[in-house]
Order: C-alpha cells, then sequence, then structure tokens
C-alpha cells in the first residue's frame, strides 16, 4: 500500500509539471506575438523615394545659364567660358545628404548670381516618415519667409499688420522705403514744371515695386508643395538689387534657387517678371530631372 501511494504522488507531481510548462510556454508565444504587432507599427513610416542627389553643378544646363547669366555669352576665352559654366560647388562633408553650386557672373549691364541647393532629407524616427520629415523643414521655410496662404490683396486695400502698404515690392522695410522715397522724388519733380524729370521718376517709382500677380506666393504647379519670393533691396546712390528664391519639396528632396541681379546702372531696376519666369523655369527643369 506504501509503494502504491508513492508512485501516485509522483505521478501527480509529474503532471502538475508538464501543465505549468505548456502554460509557460502558452504565455511565452503571447509575448512574442505582442512583440511582433509593436514592432510592425513602429515600422509603419515609409523611406522617402529619394537615396541618393544630382549633381548640383551638372543639373543645370549651359542654355538655361545663358538665360539665367547673360554674362557668359561675353566671355571671349573658351577656357574661362567654361570655367563659368561649371560653376563652384557648395562645401559638403556628405554628398547624398546635401549638395549646392553657386555662380557669379558679371556682364556690362549687371552682376547675375545663381545658386541651386538640394537637401535630401532623412527621419531618424520609426514613427515619422522621410518625407513628413521633409514637409516639415519645407513649411519651416516658407514661415521664415513669410509667404501669403493666399494671394496678397491689392495696393489699394488697407495696411498689413507689419504697417507696410501690402502693394509692396515683398512687404520689406527696404522694399518700402525705396518705393517711398521714388514717389517722393516723384511728387516733387513733378511740382517743379520739369516734365521729363517727372516722367523719369514715375517710371522708378512704378518700377521699384513687384507687380500685381507678381508678388512673393505659393506656387501650384511645382512639386509637393512650392513657393516664391521676390525682394528688392538698394536705393539712392546704389543700383538696386532684386532676389527671386524659388524653394520646391518632391517626396523627401527639398529644393532651393536664389537668382540675383544687380544693375551696373544706378536707378536701373531689374525685371520682376522676367527674372520669376527665368527661376521658375529652372525649377519646373530641375523637378522633371528628379522625377525622371
Amino acid at each position: 500500500m506504501q509503494r502504491k501511494a508513492y508512485v501516485t504522488g509522483i505521478a501527480a507531481l509529474l503532471a502538475a509539471l508538464l501543465a505549468g510548462c505548456t502554460s509557460g510556454s502558452s504565455g511565452g508565444e503571447d509575448t512574442s506575438d505582442k512583440n511582433a504587432d509593436t514592432g510592425t507599427s513602429t515600422v509603419a513610416a515609409q523611406p522617402g523615394k529619394y537615396r541618393t542627389l544630382p549633381e548640383a553643378c551638372s543639373a543645370v544646363s549651359h542654355d538655361t545659364l545663358d538665360s539665367l547669366l547673360p554674362g557668359i555669352a561675353q566671355i571671349t576665352d573658351a577656357e574661362q567660358r567654361e570655367k563659368a559654366y561649371a560653376g563652384e560647388a557648395t562645401l559638403t562633408y556628405d554628398t547624398d545628404r546635401k549638395v549646392g553650386c553657386h555662380w557669379k557672373i558679371e556682364s556690362t549691364d549687371a552682376t547675375d548670381r545663381l545658386s541651386v541647393d538640394f537637401e535630401r532629407v532623412v527621419s531618424y524616427d520609426n514613427a515619422v516618415s522621410d518625407d513628413s520629415e521633409a514637409q516639415t523643414i519645407y513649411t519651416q521655410l516658407e514661415a521664415a519667409a513669410d509667404i501669403p496662404e493666399s494671394a496678397p490683396p491689392s495696393a489699394t486695400e488697407s495696411e498689413s499688420p507689419s504697417g507696410s502698404p501690402s502693394g509692396s515690392a515683398s512687404g520689406s522695410p527696404s522694399a518700402s522705403a525705396s518705393a517711398s522715397a521714388s514717389a517722393s522724388v516723384s511728387a516733387s519733380t513733378a511740382g517743379s514744371g520739369d516734365p521729363s524729370s517727372s516722367d523719369s521718376a514715375s517710371a522708378s517709382a512704378s518700377s521699384s515695386t513687384t507687380p500685381s500677380g507678381l508678388q512673393p506666393r505659393t506656387l501650384s504647379d511645382l512639386g509637393d508643395e512650392a513657393y516664391l519670393d521676390d525682394q528688392l533691396s538698394g536705393s539712392g546712390s546704389t543700383a538696386e538689387q532684386r532676389t527671386v528664391t524659388v524653394v520646391f519639396r518632391t517626396s523627401n528632396v527639398v529644393v532651393t534657387i536664389v537668382y540675383e541681379e544687380q544693375p551696373m546702372a544706378t536707378g536701373t531696376v531689374p525685371d520682376s517678371k522676367e527674372m520669376q519666369d527665368r527661376a521658375q523655369n529652372l525649377a519646373a527643369q530641375l523637378a522633371e530631372a528628379l522625377n525622371g
């Protein structure tokens, strides 16, 4: 009877141990499933479309450079002209993340500058995609440029919150001051009885402001999102310099184009529409090349 009780006790102990192992194994499988689910959610953010960047100095064709930098055609020495076309690469330590190139050309009429920069954005947060991170960077650039959310009001409407007329070149103090100074000259010369002086001053006042429809604004037909900025600086004894900036984002790449022109002759104002058209044409070419 004692031997039978002893065997029965061992059997019960083995059964309990087997039940515990089975329970632990089941619990381990549940934990593994939970971890797998968690892992799936953390890698949901997709990588960006672009893994590399183009060579910036080769991204702009010679024909386009001829259009934006007319002084290149005036360079008679073939070697110097090729050097001008080549541009100067921006110093960078990671060409997979950021590249750029800039050109500066002087002609008999003006000094023109052009810079093109590409930035490939990579998110280090598994919950944030590369595209979303690039969108955040683009939004910050647009906000810093103070680009209106909608079409800017006409010059006849009320002043902007900053106190400067909303129809000025870009809302910048220098541009507003330039326009006011030109307008004052126009009024004083008109009173002097000299028709030629009056006509000249009036033309200067009208050309110092950015025409309606060409003010800083967002662009709907370039990349995933884009904006254009137009700034006019300098007045009086110095020639006025116009700077047109186009920034656009396509997937996880942000492209910035800065186009500047400063005439040699004092009182000459660079044409806003002409410069904007050239900058936008270049932006469209770069966007097409990226998507190609």
